[in-house]
């Protein structure tokens, strides 16, 4: 008898069941919180240290100043988004509105305003990285306010759609499938914006990211008005005559409430643990199994994250499987044993000879964190059900925001810890970002060098050749000129008071700038010459006149690359000799790498635009071998970041363990809950259609 109640119990009803249409729209909002909210946490820190050369420390600081606002801005959703009445409910519209400026926003904060006409306006490097860092943090604002106005009533509604406790985990289970199908293409976001279709010849990855995120918002605002308007709100019926309640009285509710104080320290304290492995893993593939070079260590983290999303995808099976057997916080102790277990493996798995080998490690932590942040969900719907029970009154809007906040601050409590952490390695992301841009004016030389090799002679001075000559002659004159602005003001610059040069390198830097001045302004005096050359030259004009107006334009054109590339070169020189000075570690690093820029400096140096653009190309070719170790961060720096990228996560995932232990609300008492919320639902019902009767 008593096995037959249970089953009786666990039965899912007609009206607890979620039909195909309705699981397929909730779950594409996964999408927002799996993927983007993650891809701007990660990509914003790792670019703006490694790619604009941003402090680690300040971005760890700002990245947090988002989280101390949704402190404020998601109890004030969750209790609106009760509160709401509406004509399409009181979830809906904030998903068409949230999804929309989400798309809008993520494309904001990636157009960070940079490049030499940017960075002439501040008279100080410190300022322009003030700039940059001012603007990243308002940008992270707006997104991640718009991220809160869709997400915390749409975990609401995922709460509300059934009462049903492991058809609510199916239904979360199915929103963090698609959001990791979807994350399936975000992992390569980074080297697909390192290819030259996104990045431009001497770009970086920073630009590349700009015209990635158009490409996004053109999926969100789409799925957005789809969502929004194929969603329906089963439960707003019975709360559409819910007396609305004071915001603070729903927060009360939310910090008064045992089992949830100690299922958000769990998945706070997970996602610290998380974003660590995250933020801190990304260095890895990059400086330390591929020694700096971006390009290799993007591809590895794009099918490292292929891997994590497939995995993920996958591990939707097994923990629909999993958590009706064992039950929800047995499984949730699974998911964090299998964390430990990842970051335990990458003692091993990391290793340069070996790169593939970190698809180990990926395999274990995606299916445990799959696991903990589908069922923490799903749990929050859980200790919903026993707080109407109660309390009869239901407040998904208010607890899910408390829940999502705990999980938005770990993740900023973890990049502002990273950020520190970083630092305290001794990551030099100054060296990274000389290296970038000296890899991106040789880049642009080469591109040059690659458009005059298609000049034969007088055999193909033809009309075409006529036109691509002066429209080169264009572009050159306005990237001279720009070049020319940047130096005059660089010259005339003072150093900050955190530059840490002695008046002989301020003097001889100075030397270098001025001579460069000389050689920019007379290649731009010479191409202006030429500009009124060409105006007059025509199809018509002598061949002879023709070819020999094409070859005094072709050296013209190449000598601000050079002479960028060159400028380059010695600022790289200049501050891998100033950090060699800084410290007393890794002094056989700095002297390898000194040797090899001042090598590299020497064939630069060599190079005359005068040679034919063959000869320049093998000479450029041999010269860009030489540059991505140049990147190579310090010894101490590698160990040190795997030491706390291994470490901390795994630390962290014993704490909650703990936490873990102490929630109270077993499986047996969800379908207990459950049982009586319908009798008294059901009696309701009965004394509601007695009293119409009798009257």
């Amino acid at each position: 008898m008593k096995d037959r109640n249970k089953d009786t119990i666990r039965k899912i009803r007609p009206e607890d069941h979620i039909r195909f249409g309705q699981l397929a729209a909730y779950a594409a909002g996964g999408i927002i919180p799996v993927a983007l909210f993650n891809i701007a946490g990660q990509l914003i820190g790792i670019m703006g240290n490694i790619s604009l050369g941003l402090s680690a420390f300040w971005l760890g600081f700002i990245m947090i100043i988002p989280r101390l606002w949704d402190a404020v801005s998601d109890p004030i959703v969750g209790h609106l988004s009760d509160n709401t009445r509406t004509r399409w409910g009181r979830r809906r519209p904030f998903l068409l509105i949230g999804g929309i400026a989400v798309a809008v926003f993520f494309v904001v904060m990636w157009w960070i305003p940079k490049g030499d006409t940017v960075r002439a306006w501040f008279p100080t490097d410190s300022g322009y990285q003030t700039f940059q860092l001012i603007y990243i943090l308002f940008a992270l604002l707006l997104f991640f306010t718009s991220t809160t106005i869709f997400e915390i009533p749409h975990g609401a509604l995922g709460m509300e759609m059934t009462t049903d406790p492991h058809e609510r985990t199916r239904l979360f289970s199915a929103k963090s499938f698609i959001g990791n199908l979807f994350a399936m293409s975000t992992p390569w976001l980074f080297a697909l914006a390192n290819t030259p279709a996104f990045r431009g010849t001497g770009g970086n990855e920073a630009d590349g990211m700009r015209y990635v995120s158009l490409l996004i918002a053109a999926v969100i605002i789409p799925l957005s008005v789809w969502w929004s308007a194929k969603l329906r709100e089963p439960g707003f019926v019975r709360v559409s005559k819910q007396e609305k309640t004071p915001f603070w009285k729903d927060m009360k509710h939310t910090v008064t409430n045992r089992n949830f104080i100690f299922l958000v320290l769990t998945i706070f304290t997970l996602a610290m643990g998380f974003n660590f492995v995250n933020l801190l893993g990304s260095y890895i593939p990059i400086f330390y199994v591929f020694g700096g070079d971006k390009v290799a260590g993007a591809r590895l983290l794009g099918i490292n994250g292929t891997m994590w999303a497939i995995t993920g995808v996958l591990a939707v099976f097994p923990l629909n499987w999993i958590s009706p057997k064992l039950g929800k916080r047995n499984t949730l102790l699974i998911s964090m044993v299998l964390m430990c277990l990842a970051q335990l493996s990458k003692i091993i798995c990391y290793n340069p000879h070996h790169p593939y080998l970190v698809l180990i490690p990926t395999m274990l932590l995606s299916a445990g964190m799959l696991f903990f942040f589908t069922l923490g969900s799903s749990m929050v719907g859980d200790i919903c059900d026993e707080e109407e029970l109660k309390k009869g009154q239901r407040t998904e809007g208010s607890y899910y925001a408390i829940y999502w906040w705990f999980i938005k601050l770990g993740t900023a409590f973890a990049s502002f810890v990273a950020g520190i952490l970083i630092t305290l390695t001794l990551f030099d992301q100054t060296q990274v970002t000389k290296v970038d841009s000296l890899q991106g004016s040789i880049r642009e030389l080469q591109e040059k060098v690659q458009y005059w090799k298609g000049y034969e002679g007088i055999s193909t001075a033809n009309s075409e050749w006529i036109k691509k000559t002066k429209d080169q002659t264009s572009e050159t004159l306005k990237e001279s000129n720009d070049y020319l602005n940047y130096l005059e003001k660089e010259a005339v610059k003072k150093p900050g008071r955190k530059d840490k040069t002695t008046p002989l390198d301020q003097s001889q830097r100075r030397n270098v700038l001025l001579n460069a001045l000389s050689v920019t302004r007379s290649s731009l005096t010479g191409l202006k010459q030429m500009q009124q050359i060409l105006a007059d030259l025509s199809p018509q004009s002598p061949d002879s006149i023709i070819d020999r107006m094409i070859l005094e334009v072709i050296p013209l054109s190449m000598q601000t690359s050079l002479t960028k590339a060159r400028i380059n070169s010695f600022e790289l020189l200049t501050h891998l000799e100033m950090k060699s000075h800084e410290t007393g570690k890794n002094v056989g690093h700095y002297k390898i790498m000194i040797e090899n820029i001042s090598t590299l400096n020497k064939d630069l140096a060599a190079i005359s635009i005068t040679d034919s653009p063959n000869k320049i190309d093998t000479e450029l070719t041999a010269i860009e071998g030489m540059i991505a170790p140049l990147k190579k961060q310090t010894p101490y720096t590698l160990l040190m970041m795997r030491v706390v990228e291994i470490g901390l996560p795994f630390l962290l995932s014993l704490i909650a363990i703990i936490f873990a232990l102490r929630y109270s609300l077993t499986e047996k008492r969800t379908h207990e809950i459950k049982e009586l919320l319908r009798q008294r639902r059901e009696a309701a019902n009965g004394n509601l259609t007695g009293a119409a009767t009798t009257s």
